[in-house]
């Protein structure tokens, strides 16, 4: 006697509502992002992500394959376009199927303005009273060049990362109720390693907040203002394109000045121009800083690998070590 059971389950299936939801197909646009994402989505799926291995968030380019990608996921989560105008011009262009989600714009999300250089400024243990950005100072302006705007490098301050697990995992749960449990435990589970870790960089950079630093392009911020940490000055804006001659000049002027201690250049850069920079002066050349995480490894780890190599090769320099 043949048995009618799978064909009895296979019916069932066929029914709509009574198919278990499928996990949704997720893409995400930077590391740090994927990273947040993957840990929500734990064993259930794998986010997708568009930045290549090695580069820049801010004039990355899609593939033709890449677009299709962007067409066909049911969620996208990304920064926004103060990060990736080319991420915003492709989702206008293309037909998205699914929601796309901007971080910066998300509950709880602390958002900076460029030129608010002040590390004391901002207190953190009252993340949500900073939901509106403040208004960029008159006449502030980091190493002599004056730009606007809401910082994107938002990922780098972990109360935002926090809250973006929240966001994430109600995203996630809401295009797949069947699993929206396991989603906010999973956020739960991740918040409390960020909080760890959070704790273990403080410590580590406390005895160096107060020495004086230049980076290569304006992206250090969030990580400065949380951690009270002293940014001298930047190479190139925050959109990381060439510097002018005149801003150079400018730099070099402040770092004889402010008395920085070290410069960093960045692993997608060229550190040609920032050991010139300081050529014949005291400033000493530390490790290339990533800030996008693009040149780590990919997956559920990245984000406490970069925070925490960030506060490693900070220290390193600036402590003389």
């Amino acid at each position: 006697m043949t048995s009618r059971l799978p064909l009895f389950f296979a019916a069932l299936t066929a029914v709509p509502g009574l198919a278990q939801a499928a996990v949704p197909d997720v893409l995400t646009d930077i590391p740090p992002v994927q990273s947040l994402v993957a840990q929500v989505m734990g064993d259930l799926g794998q986010p997708g992500i568009l930045l290549s291995q090695g580069s820049d968030p801010h004039d990355f380019q899609l593939r033709p394959s890449q677009a299709r990608d962007l067409q066909n996921a049911n969620l996208v989560f990304w920064i926004g376009p103060e990060l990736e105008p080319w991420l915003e011009r492709a989702i206008e262009g293309i037909e998205v199927k699914g929601e796309t989600v901007e971080l910066l714009e998300s509950p709880g999300t602390y958002r900076r303005q460029f030129g608010e250089n002040d590390p004391h400024d901002h207190a953190h243990d009252e993340h949500d009273a900073h939901d509106e950005a403040a208004d960029v100072h008159e006449g502030e302006a980091e190493a002599g060049h004056m730009h606007d705007g809401t910082d994107p490098h938002a990922w780098l301050d972990p109360a935002n990362a926090e809250a973006w697990l929240d966001t994430i995992a109600t995203q996630l749960g809401s295009a797949d109720p069947e699993n929206a449990a396991t989603y906010r435990a999973n956020a739960d589970a991740a918040k409390a390693r960020i909080e760890a870790m959070d704790a273990e960089i403080r410590a580590e950079l406390t005895p160096v907040a107060e020495k004086p630093f230049l980076v290569f392009h304006d992206a250090y911020g969030y990580f400065a203002d949380h951690y009270g940490l002293t940014v001298a000055g930047a190479l190139s804006l925050g959109d990381a394109a060439t510097p002018g001659a005149a801003h150079l000049t400018e730099l070099r002027k402040t770092a004889t000045e402010s008395g920085a201690l070290c410069i960093f250049p960045e692993a997608q850069h060229d550190p040609k121009m920032v050991s010139q920079l300081v050529q014949d002066t005291p400033v000493k050349l530390g490790e290339a800083l990533d800030p996008s995480g693009s040149s780590l490894e990919y997956g559920p780890e990245l984000y406490e690998t970069l925070m925490r190599s960030l506060a490693q090769k900070l220290t390193s320099c600036l402590s003389g070590s």
